[in-house]
This record gives structure tokens, C-alpha cells and sequence, in this order.
């Protein structure tokens, strides 16, 4: 491939791509290239570049939402197809039928930001997407989550926590609300520009729909999907309870700065996701119960190592079990609850 690029400095491309023999017409795109002609050099150059650079082309994160880590990925993926491909695409709808095939599980709008960066015609039609469920899932897991680092101030108590989700996975991009993902571009444009104060109301509207972007490493922006996370099978005391800060600090400890893997059973009544919270390879669950930072809770899942782990907690008078006769934050819950209606003052749940 280091070859190709060296023909291609001297201006012989031609093992890469045969250019159109069409002369250029239209308007021009953002590589200044009219798409009826040459959309498809200018998509073949950025592959060469990349392929000797590992760099992505300045101008297409207004176009798309998603990091430069990952456009690099589909500028991987895109090389690759482009090589295996006999003969390279040489009109532009052959190179949009490469993109929309090799980048199928991206969110359409970003295939569609990729595409009018180049001046290439939209698809004629949508890919489908795998659905496959991996059979290494545990009975019950519905989906599993792999989350950006967690935040500190995300947790709320010793068993829940809001946690964000790249919308760049497959599972995430394929469900993106069109205007969020509008959202986010105009944003990046508006911050390009430097007009803040749209910037910052565009990010409100992507906060108010259950999104948010991040900033990471090198400055780079991903959007990212919020989820708010109860740990199943387990009940932590409340803020106000006996223990119920060290439960949060514990909790906070084991996740601060991870990522986290997330089997998900279901949702609650608060539309929190139940789910089974994984970090390094470490159950959270097992921890909280092993250390007496949480009790089991056994009216909602009866799985017997849970009982075990807080029988040893309990035994070994580890944590809330310091506590001759800790109470139980249900029944603490039920009895606040109650004295709330009583004085006709509302519960917080989180």
C-alpha cells in the first residue's frame, strides 16, 4: 500500500483508483471536488493519506458527531473494503454502496454526514442490522452496556448511579434521535464559531433528551447516551440511614474513573435500568455484600451466593453489620414513607 502512495505523490493513482473521464460540473463540496466527477478521488486521496498517516481529514467532524478515535476506525474499515474491492469504485454511487456496506451498524446520520462531506448521492436504501444476542449472556440479560469512565459525582447512593454510553457502539448509533444528533453538530459548529450561547442551548436540548456530550482526552467531544443504573439484588441504606454515606463512598470507590460492563435485566418502576454492574472484572454486587455496604435483597432476587455473601459480611460484623441490629432500609423507607403522608411530605426516590 506504501506504494500506492508514492504513485500517487508523482500524480499515478491509477492502481488505486481509475479517475472519471466526465469533465467536472456542479458545486463545489467541502474538498472543493464537484461530486458528479471527482467524489470518489477525493474519498480514494483521504484513504492513501490515512493509510500513511493514520489521520482522518480536517473538516469531517462538522459533518459527524462522533470522536476522530473513532472516525479513524471507519477510515480503517473503509481501506480495508477499498483494497478488497476488484475494481475500486470509480462512479459515486459505487463508493456510497461501499461506505453504507462497510460502516452498515454506524447511525445513519453519520453515514450521511460522510457522505455529503464528500459530495457522494445519499443511499438509495438502509442496511439492516445484526441482531444477534451473544449466547454467553447470563439468562434474563436483555442488553449489555459498556460505559464511558464513570463520574464520582454520578453516584447517588451505594446501589445506584448514572452512568453514559458512547452513541458510537452499534447498539447506541443505530438509535440516536435524528434532531439530537443534529443537535450535536450544530453545536460543534456553533463552538467552531465561538458563539457559546447557542452552543450551550444546543447542549441543553441534548441534555433534556437523555443525551450529553463528554469532553475526553485531547479535547475530543463524544456524545454519549445517559443511563441511570440500579444494582440488582441489592439494597444499599439510604443517604440518611446509618451507613448509608459509607455505602455511597464505597460504591464510588470501586467505580470512580472505570468503565464499566452492565448486564441488563429489565427496568423499574422509576425507568432506571436493573442491571448486574461489572468493573475489571469485579462483580460490584459480590463486593457491596461481602464488605456490609449493602444488604441482599432477597424479595427480589434469590440468587444463593448473594445470601452467602452477606452471611459472611454479617458474621465477621463487617460494615452496617458493626451494628448489633441494623435496620433495613426497605422497612426504613416504609416508615418514612408513611410518616411523609402523615405530614403531607413528599419522598424523594431515586
Amino acid at each position: 500500500m506504501g506504494n500506492l502512495v508514492l504513485k500517487c505523490v508523482r500524480g499515478d493513482c491509477t492502481d488505486f483508483l481509475d479517475p472519471p473521464e466526465e469533465p467536472p460540473s456542479g458545486p463545489l463540496g467541502p474538498h472543493g471536488l464537484t461530486p458528479a466527477t471527482v467524489a470518489v478521488s477525493a474519498l480514494a486521496h483521504d484513504l492513501l493519506n490515512f493509510d500513511a498517516t493514520s489521520q482522518v481529514p480536517e473538516g469531517l467532524s462538522r459533518h459527524v458527531t462522533s470522536s476522530k478515535k473513532e472516525q479513524a476506525n471507519w477510515y480503517k474499515k473503509l481501506l480495508e473494503a477499498w483494497k478488497q474491492s476488484k475494481p475500486p469504485p470509480k462512479a459515486p454511487e459505487e463508493a456510497t454502496n461501499l461506505v453504507v456496506l462497510t460502516l452498515k451498524r454506524l447511525h445513519r446520520t453519520e453515514v450521511e454526514g460522510l457522505l455529503a462531506f464528500y459530495g457522494l448521492p445519499p443511499a438509495s436504501r438502509p442496511v439492516a442490522e445484526s441482531s444477534d444476542v451473544p449466547s454467553s449472556w447470563p439468562e434474563g440479560v436483555k442488553f449489555e452496556l459498556h460505559t464511558l469512565p464513570v463520574n464520582k459525582k454520578c453516584v447517588v447512593d451505594g446501589d445506584g448511579l448514572t452512568v453514559y454510553v458512547d452513541t458510537a457502539v452499534p447498539r447506541e448509533s443505530a438509535n440516536v434521535p435524528r434532531e439530537v444528533h443534529e443537535a450535536a453538530i450544530e453545536r460543534t459548529r456553533a463552538r467552531a464559531a465561538k458563539d457559546y450561547a447557542k452552543a450551550d442551548a444546543l447542549h441543553k436540548s441534548i441534555i433534556e433528551a437523555g443525551y450529553r456530550v463528554l469532553n475526553g482526552p485531547n479535547n475530543e467531544e463524544t456524545l454519549a447516551r445517559k443511563y441511570r443504573i440500579r444494582l440488582r439484588g441489592v439494597d444499599a441504606p439510604e443517604g440518611k440511614m446509618p451507613y448509608g454515606r459509607e455505602s455511597k463512598d464505597e460504591l464510588s470507590r470501586l467505580v470512580q474513573g472505570k468503565r464499566l460492563k452492565i448486564h441488563v435485566y429489565g427496568d423499574d418502576q422509576y425507568g432506571r435500568c436493573i442491571g448486574d454492574v461489572y468493573c475489571d472484572d469485579i462483580f460490584i454486587q459480590e463486593q457491596m455484600l461481602k464488605r456490609g455496604f449493602a444488604w441482599h435483597y432477597a424479595v427480589y432476587d434469590r440468587r444463593p451466593e448473594f445470601a452467602k455473601w452477606e452471611k459472611e459480611a454479617s458474621s465477621a460484623r463487617r460494615g452496617l453489620w458493626a451494628s448489633s441490629n441494623p435496620e433495613k432500609p426497605w422497612e426504613w423507607r416504609k416508615d418514612h414513607r408513611n410518616a411523609g403522608r402523615e405530614h403531607n411530605v413528599p419522598i424523594q426516590v431515586y
